[in-house]
């Protein structure tokens, strides 16, 4: 199996997460996006999207899109599992994931970024305000849905980690990037902190890849 991963890279975080999870290895090969490398002929071929992550098989089927991804691996390897194995569970779940990995993350990518920046020619003050405006919208978003919910538990769903925390734990840390004071958070800053202490969401975070540049790596 084969893993296209870049340390920054949010979707890649998911899969990293996962596949720490489930305890599968992968031979992990490292697609730099500030060197445009998502969009060399040879990436192409694996995504034509351009996009990361991919995850390819041993029979050199490709798997796409995170979401679809970390789906694939719990139905491959069910244990742990990622998702409730009740119906209304596993809708709940979905959506709290969703609400982060198709409406908050899509507006922070790169590819946004650079059209904000050489289409609409918006100054990094405007820039900054659009990435602030929509982290804190997902994170309310997320605080109102999880807080006095009966269903949340040590995780965003009872007692053990799931799909739903392996993308909540990808938006929170880019809050914490641009200094967002988490406090108004309460739930969602418990559940990311109890996430983050899990061995194997810390192991997948992007300031610890081997990718990862030496100037972004914690101070020891």
């Amino acid at each position: 199996m084969k893993f296209f991963s870049f340390w920054r890279s949010l979707a890649s975080f998911r899969v990293r997460i996962a596949l720490n999870l489930k305890n599968v290895p992968a031979e992990v090969t490292f697609i730099d996006l500030d060197a445009n490398a998502h969009r060399d002929p040879e990436y192409r071929r694996i995504n034509p999207q351009m996009a990361l992550p991919a995850l390819v098989e041993d029979d050199s089927t490709t798997l796409f899109q995170s979401l679809a991804i970390l789906e694939y691996l719990d139905e491959k390897y069910p244990s742990p599992p990622l998702l409730p194995a009740d119906a209304i569970g596993r809708a709940r779940v979905r959506a709290l994931a969703l609400m982060v990995a198709c409406e908050g993350h899509p507006l922070l990518t790169p590819r946004v970024r650079r059209y904000l920046d050489h289409e609409l020619n918006l100054r990094d003050t405007q820039q900054v305000a659009w990435r602030r405006h929509w982290t804190v919208e997902t994170l309310a978003a997320l605080e109102g849905h999880l807080a006095d919910n009966k269903d949340t538990g040590r995780f965003c769903h009872g007692d053990s980690p799931t799909m739903a925390d392996i993308c909540m734990v990808g938006h929170v840390t880019v809050a914490v990037t641009q200094q967002i004071d988490l406090k108004i958070y309460p739930t969602v800053k418990r559940i990311f902190e109890t996430a983050m202490a899990v061995p194997e969401f810390a192991k997948a975070h992007p300031l610890a890849q081997p990718d990862t540049p030496e100037a972004m790596r914690p101070k020891q």
